[in-house]
């Protein structure tokens, strides 16, 4: 933040001068400070710049997608960015090399950081059959190692059928158990590996993760429980193997307020809200996976129901809209039939089905062909993302959850 000049900052911030602050023109009381570099932290901080990158980057021939505004074309390649990182897709070394040189010639501070494997920590493999592994390893053994949890033995499922986590207002807190690690520490490497190669791993982290603020002697055991599953599946990852005869596949599905309890439904009010969980698939390879609490307070299973839906579309369509305008740019996609703009979308409830077909309750999307189908809620992958399960009916979710 701090390389953008200051004639382009854009950016006015004062403050008081401190006590014991003198200067030339007379009483600090009667002036101010004035911040001269763009400092992350700020308000409009992200905001000027992404405005100066996004100037940087059109100057050299780039131009922002319209799907997405961190994305962004030139020719044969493409440049993604998250805040002050980005990954660089393209045909060959090469040409990518070029770009970054043009990129440091317009006046950006780049650093080129490698593999993407060598920055955001993922063994990536990939296997003379042409299955793409995902692995973290290294992260699952440093989390095992900060929970310390010697000779325990492996858990097969990450979270216990039987318990649902709640506040525990009346438990012992965190750190007055016997508990050796730091909560929010391994709180923080859990969900970064659901993130990013252990979405079976997704509801059970979420719920963990939901009493950072104040954890108890019970959200200690589950995180114990956790890296016990950790330590018998630290070899699975996510496995890609694209199937070209698949287009998009959504499966979805929601909980009716699982988790509410009257006995403690005051010490914790979003255990009023049910869940939601989807899985998208492209070419029957895991894309997008989630596990969130809905914003709203269902009032019934087929609202819940809907509820997910219409969360997990909210992914679908710009994915679709995005492979599109791959198509268009003469990128190669994996699938070309049937069409990437077609969608099909699973669900168990067949309220929540019979809601999505009325055609006055369609959004505005007509442009755009999702197919909606019923399912068994054995069949149902998302239901790992919504509640805990016995261990036959996790294994069987997670081997095409994973893309095992």
């Amino acid at each position: 933040y701090k390389h953008i000049p200051k004639h382009q900052s854009k950016l006015t911030c004062t403050w008081n001068c401190p006590k014991g602050i003198e200067t030339r023109h007379g009483s600090s009381r009667e002036h101010v400070l004035m911040l001269l570099s763009n400092l992350y932290g700020q308000k409009k901080a992200g905001c000027v710049w992404n405005s100066y990158l996004v100037e940087k980057l059109c100057s050299i021939g780039f131009q922002p997608s319209l799907i997405d505004e961190c994305i962004f074309f030139r020719d044969d390649v493409i440049f993604i960015v998250y805040v002050d990182d980005g990954i660089f897709l393209g045909p060959n070394d090469q040409s990518l090399t070029n770009v970054i040189w043009e990129i440091s010639a317009a006046g950006l501070d780049i650093e080129d950081q490698g593999h993407p494997a060598d920055y955001i920590g993922v063994m990536i493999t990939k296997h003379s059959n042409g299955c793409i592994e995902f692995t973290q390893r290294a992260l699952i053994d440093a989390i095992i190692n900060d929970v310390n949890i010697g000779n325990a033995y492996a858990k097969p499922v990450p979270a216990k059928a039987t318990q649902q986590l709640h506040a525990f207002k009346d438990s012992l807190q965190f750190d007055e158990c016997d508990f050796n690690f730091n909560y929010r520490s391994v709180t923080g490497k859990l969900n970064y590996l659901t993130q990013t190669s252990l979405s079976d791993l997704l509801f059970a982290t979420h719920q963990v993760a939901k009493y950072s603020s104040d954890p108890r002697n019970e959200h200690g055991e589950a995180i114990v429980y956790i890296v016990q599953y950790l330590k018998k599946t630290r070899h699975l990852g996510l496995k890609f193997r694209p199937n070209q005869s698949k287009g998009f596949e959504c499966y979805c599905d929601a909980d009716f307020a699982e988790n509410w309890n009257k006995d403690f439904d005051q010490h914790d009010p979003s255990t009023a809200k049910s869940r939601s969980g989807w899985v998208i698939f492209y070419a029957r390879c895991p894309i997008i996976w989630a596990s969130k609490l809905q914003s709203q307070v269902a009032l019934s299973t087929n609202k819940a129901e809907y509820i997910a839906m219409s969360m997990a579309l909210r992914d679908v369509i710009p994915t679709m809209e995005l492979m599109t305008k791959l198509r268009e740019r003469n990128f190669k996609v994996i699938c070309t039939q049937p069409q990437v703009y077609y969608c099909k979308v699973f669900e168990d409830n067949l309220g929540a089905l019979e809601l999505a077909r009325l055609l006055k309750l369609r959004p505005r999307t007509k442009h755009i062909n999702i197919k909606i189908l019923s399912i068994s809620t054995d069949d149902q992958i998302a239901d790992a993302l919504t509640k805990p399960l016995a261990q036959n009916t996790f294994c069987r979710h997670r081997k095409y959850l994973c893309g095992a």
